[in-house]
Parts: structure tokens; C-alpha cells; sequence
């Protein structure tokens, strides 16, 4: 983190430790593809691994603004280390841009956080929610959402069987 900051001393907001001893860094949503694109490509560093993608809704928090945080876990294979990155993002503008041009295996985890955060990813080439169905309304992992609330109910959609392997016909 220390290279990181000192190459984008603006992109940085804050840095510090967890109780693991796991050093995060709270970057700037507009520096986000910059830091990322340093951490992979720099040969020094060499954060070429994606791990993986979350996002936390601080609503029920002391500290609540901004609401969302986008959580990233790059790792080095080279240096065998992991590196810990947050973006703030607001209720009012729930946008972060995507890393998957830079880092492929970032698809399905940011579709993930879209489908239940409803955090857009700004240049994700195929950004729909990925668990739920299209007509789902809201977003489950939201504080704010209703457990007792009724979804619409939809009239169920062909499927086209695909696929008949041994076992499936009925014939042994």
C-alpha cells in the first residue's frame, strides 16, 4: 500500500489495520481502475489474482455515510500476499467502475453485488442481475429491505430441454 500511495497520493482516502492484521486501503471510486491497473501490472507487486468481490451496507452503522462499500481481494502469487481495497460509494449514486475489463474473473462478482446491493458498475459489458430473476424488486441484502414483503408473482417460463443424458428418459 505504501507504493500504491505513493504513486497516487489523491486515490488513497484511508488506510489502516484490521484485528487480523490484514492491511486494507479505502480508495476513491474514480481512482479505482488506475490503483487496480498499478497492482497488476506492476512487476514489483504482480496482483494478477482475483479473489473476490462483496459489498457491506453500512446503514445500521455509527458511521453511515456513505452507505455501501465495495470490498476487493487481489492476490499476488509472487509475493504470496493479499492486498485489501474499499470503495465508498453513496445511497444516492450507488456507482463504481467495473474492473472486469482488467480483471475477467470480476464478471460474476460484481454482477453479484448489482443483483444484491443494487451497486451499478459503470463499463461492465454484461451487467443483470445473476441469481434472481428479472423481475425481482429490490435488493435482499440491503438493510432497508422488507422480509415480510411479497414478490410479483410471474407465470412461469418454458424450458427448453437441452440435454437428455443416461437416467433422465426413464430408460436404465
Amino acid at each position: 500500500m505504501d507504493r500504491v500511495a505513493a504513486q497516487f497520493p489523491e486515490a488513497v482516502a484511508e488506510r489502516y489495520v484490521d484485528r487480523a492484521g490484514g492491511a486494507w486501503a479505502v480508495i476513491h471510486a474514480e481512482w479505482l481502475p488506475k490503483v487496480a491497473t498499478f497492482l497488476k501490472m506492476d512487476p514489483e507487486l504482480d496482483f494478477k489474482l482475483f479473489g473476490s468481490a462483496d459489498a457491506v451496507d453500512r446503514l445500521h452503522l455509527a458511521e453511515s455515510d456513505p452507505r455501501f462499500e465495495v470490498v476487493y481481494f487481489l492476490y499476488s502469487l509472487k509475493r504470496k500476499e493479499h492486498v485489501r481495497l474499499k470503495v465508498r460509494v453513496t445511497e444516492t449514486r450507488p456507482e463504481v467502475p467495473s474492473l472486469t475489463p482488467l480483471y475477467r474473473g470480476a464478471n460474476w462478482w460484481e454482477r453479484l453485488v448489482f443483483d444484491f446491493y443494487g451497486i451499478r458498475f459503470t463499463d461492465h459489458p454484461d451487467l443483470r442481475r445473476i441469481l434472481l430473476y428479472d423481475e425481482f424488486q429490490g435488493h435482499p441484502l440491503r438493510k432497508d429491505y422488507a422480509l415480510r414483503d411479497r414478490q410479483p408473482l410471474i407465470p412461469e417460463r418454458p424450458i427448453k430441454d437441452i440435454f437428455r443424458g443416461p437416467g433422465t428418459s426413464g430408460v436404465a
